[in-house]
């Protein structure tokens, strides 16, 4: 019997480190990246699985929803549109990449940007070493129009899943 009970505790010890090490999980409580997130509180909020080990060893990719921290510390997540090196602006609900207009994945298809911020009215903004994301809720996200790039430090891991309500549970797209 005590054999049995000590290996039980070791397995929760083991499990707790992994989702410790690996994993993060976030209630969200803002309507900024609906409708692919939603939530207006804890009691609302889609719970959401991030995984925090690829981001140690490659960048983010365009038009993944990243989990990162703002200036003032609050955990959110959001889109990576523009990557380190590049400059974004915006014309017509279009994303430009160094002035190239960027296509969007068919499954965001219905995601309208708007150009708010440091890129109203087709003023580019540099990247820098960080990455520019936008809420898919443009009119009501607070992302890198106003807050700049997200610098790598401040990435903290990658959106994987809906884990709860489970009538929204699925992958992150």
């Amino acid at each position: 019997m005590f054999r049995w009970a000590r290996n039980l505790f070791a397995l929760i010890g083991f499990v707790f480190v992994v989702f410790t090490l690996c994993f993060e999980l976030t209630v969200i409580v803002s309507e900024s990246m609906s409708p692919t997130l939603q939530g207006s509180s804890y009691e609302t909020g889609d719970w959401v699985l991030a995984e925090r080990i690829t981001h140690r060893f490659r960048d983010p990719r365009r038009w993944e929803v990243i989990a990162c921290r703002q200036k003032d510390g609050t955990r959110v997540m959001k889109r990576v549109v523009g990557l380190p090196g590049e400059s974004v602006s915006m014309r017509r609900q279009t994303v430009l990449i160094d002035g190239k207009p960027m296509k969007q994945p068919a499954e965001l298809a219905h995601v309208k940007y708007l150009a708010y911020g440091n890129v109203h009215r087709g003023r580019a903004t540099a990247c820098g070493d960080g990455f520019y994301v936008l809420g898919d809720l443009s009119w009501d996200s607070n992302d890198s129009r106003f807050e700049g790039p997200v610098p790598r430090e401040r990435v903290r891991g990658r959106a994987l899943a809906i884990i709860w309500p489970l009538s929204r549970a699925g992958w992150v797209h």
